[in-house]
């Protein structure tokens, strides 16, 4: 009889366990991380980071990807230094696998034709965007630039941008300052993209 009622303990023991585990509440999966203002491009004046914030930047998210960028399950922060120099790093968890790789094909598209479709906007300014290449990291990075001037009031400014996915995850990252092309650390931002990327998941 002992031997009975300890066989039906310990199967109660382990239903209780079971249902425990059951409805215990599920774990949340870890958010993708984002870079540090340390991990941005070197600049002359140390680069400052906002915290994290939920949804797109605004006027719908980056320049040259304007609304490409769904709000529903993304995240941003906004870099600075005393010089003018910026960026952004936006990054979404797509539904999907296939739905990420959709994402990535968009916002290259998006940021390939930038430069025409600004000039096209912008009668006067002219604008040209150029690609440079995979990055080999996860599933692939991409960078482009776009440089601008504006002849009527005298200022050009050079724009670097990145598109890089993880699984389910895209992040796109963007640099920008007052100057010409050969004043991008061309170099230094793939470094940052590729830091990116890794640090998603």
């Amino acid at each position: 009889m002992n031997k009975l009622r300890t066989a039906f303990a310990t199967a109660a023991a382990a239903a209780l366990g079971l249902a425990a585990l059951a409805t215990a509440p599920a774990q949340a999966a870890a958010q993708p991380a984002f870079l540090a203002a340390s991990q941005m491009p070197p600049s002359s004046t140390p680069w400052t980071a906002t915290q994290v914030f939920t949804g797109v930047p605004e006027n719908g998210g980056v320049l040259c990807a304007p609304y490409k960028i769904p709000a529903q399950n993304t995240r941003y922060r906004e870099f600075s230094t005393e010089l003018d120099t910026n960026g952004v790093q936006v990054t979404t968890v797509a539904p999907t696998e296939a739905d990420a790789v959709k994402l990535v094909d968009t916002l290259r598209k998006s940021l390939a034709g930038c430069g025409p479709l600004l000039e096209k906007q912008n009668p006067g300014l002219k604008a040209v965007s150029a690609s440079h290449g995979k990055l080999a990291v996860e599933e692939g990075a991409w960078v482009y630039s776009l440089d601008t001037a504006d002849p009527q009031i005298g200022i050009s400014d050079i724009h670097l941008f990145s598109v890089g996915r993880d699984g389910r995850t895209v992040t796109l990252v963007r640099w920008g300052q007052m100057g010409d092309f050969k004043d991008a650390p061309l170099t230094a931002f793939g470094t940052t993209t590729k830091t990116a990327v890794n640090k998603l998941h």
